[in-house]
């Protein structure tokens, strides 16, 4: 598994409305998952965590979200980010 993860600092209802009509297509981008995370002091500062069945299809999407235009309309904080998940434990 994989993950990309991206880091917002913009107004959240604008920035939802445009995560949510999902112009670069996730389901079709190979997303299985995603999580946004909300700044309690600043809920301005978001955090995305999309998740994939492997690196190629996170890499690809990556790839593809940054040739979109779409974040270049966002104040992106840390551009996006491919991870691989190499452990995770639940308690």
């Amino acid at each position: 598994m994989a993950v990309m993860l991206v880091h917002y600092n913009h107004d959240f209802d604008e920035w939802k409305g445009m995560f949510d009509a999902d112009p670069v297509g996730r389901a079709q981008g190979g997303v299985t998952r995603h999580t946004i995370l909300r700044g309690v002091d600043d809920p301005n500062d978001i955090v995305v965590q999309l998740e994939f069945a492997s690196l190629d299809d996170a890499r690809a999407f990556r790839d593809r979200l940054v040739g979109s235009g779409v974040i270049d309309r966002l104040d992106v904080r840390t551009p996006p980010i491919v991870l691989e998940v190499v452990e995770t434990e639940a308690s």
